[in-house]
């Protein structure tokens, strides 16, 4: 399956404006015939927007989420449609909601799109009415409270580092390896496909190997985008994983917004963390400890670690 190429961002409503216009304009102004004066209301200055892009930054797709947790302005160019990318739109916003810590977000929708709310478990609330001459359904959906995460002990008296940029495979390749061997407990690992340049390299593993030794009441936590490129091959992680299983955990992303993450970053439970925008490039920033980012990366891999599955394929290789 050829996965489309697209991802899902926060849009700032006066930065991004142009781009939001791009896309609701085609859409409601123009497909839909609405009055652009109806179309962009009071609410946008004071929502929260997102935004879907594809690989030359293009804007594709449109959502917002007002103050008062209301759906709204869900939108998808005609170019873009059928490919995930309005689901992935919507499963953002509910997770932002989620965030909040909302019981409930409502929406309404035009009649000919109520089978795409239902498959999120939205329903009827009240009779159809129109509005700017199209059927709607008003829609209610009670939202889960997000599992909290677990609370990280605070490192005392480390002094924070600022980040500087890698450029190289062996700037990336050497601040691995100093996250890894300044881990007590815990790493955390967002992949690709377990890049075998750097966590196939000989170092990386023997550090891997040294913590999983040493963190007994620990261990490393690691998501691996593609798991396909990596099954049949002999990988040292996965060796040591099968040799060390209670102090590594894979899982795997499902929700098709997180298939479409591309990034790739690595934390420690002591402040320091790497993050690479572009997963199939080494060109980043780190610190050793900058305990500001490293929380954030922390509670992100949190919150995508929820909505992986575990993965058993490594298990099954005979290696």
């Amino acid at each position: 399956m050829i996965i489309p190429d697209y991802r899902i961002e926060p849009a700032d409503f006066h930065a991004d404006n142009d781009d939001l216009h791009a896309v609701r304009d085609a859409v409601f102004v123009i497909e839909q015939r609405i009055p652009a004066e109806i179309e962009w209301d009071e609410q946008d200055p004071h929502s929260l927007h997102l935004i879907a892009r594809d690989a030359e930054h293009n804007p594709i797709g449109t959502g917002r989420l007002s103050p008062e947790g209301k759906i709204g302005r869900l939108a998808v160019i005609s170019a873009w449609r059928n490919q995930g990318v309005g689901k992935s739109i919507m499963a953002a916003l509910l997770n932002e909601a989620q965030k909040r810590g909302w019981p409930e977000v409502s929406l309404n929708a035009q009649l000919s799109a109520l089978g795409f709310y239902e498959r999120f478990n939205f329903v009827k609330a009240g009779e159809t009415f129109i509005e700017a001459g199209i059927p709607h359904q008003s829609m209610r959906l009670k939202l889960q409270p997000l599992a909290a995460p677990e609370r990280r002990t605070v490192n005392p008296g480390r002094t924070s580092v600022a980040a500087v940029k890698l450029e190289h495979f062996d700037d990336a390749l050497n601040a691995t390896l100093s996250i890894i061997k300044d881990a007590r407990r815990g790493l955390g690992i967002c992949t690709p496909d377990l890049e075998y340049p750097l966590y196939g390299h000989p170092d990386v593993a023997a550090a891997l190997r040294q913590f999983a030794i040493q963190s007994q009441d620990g261990g490393a936590r690691i998501i691996v985008q593609d798991t396909t490129t990596v099954i049949g091959q002999t990988h040292p992680l996965i060796e040591l994983a099968q040799k060390l299983p209670s102090s590594f955990e894979f899982r795997a992303p499902i929700e098709p917004e997180d298939l479409q993450y591309s990034s790739a970053f690595i934390f420690n439970d002591r402040d320091g963390y790497l993050f690479r925008l572009f997963g199939d490039r080494y060109a980043g920033v780190w610190s050793p400890a900058l305990p500001s980012r490293n929380r954030q990366l922390a509670e992100e891999f949190d919150r995508f670690w929820q909505r992986c599955e575990p993965c058993t394929a490594f298990r099954a290789l005979n290696i």
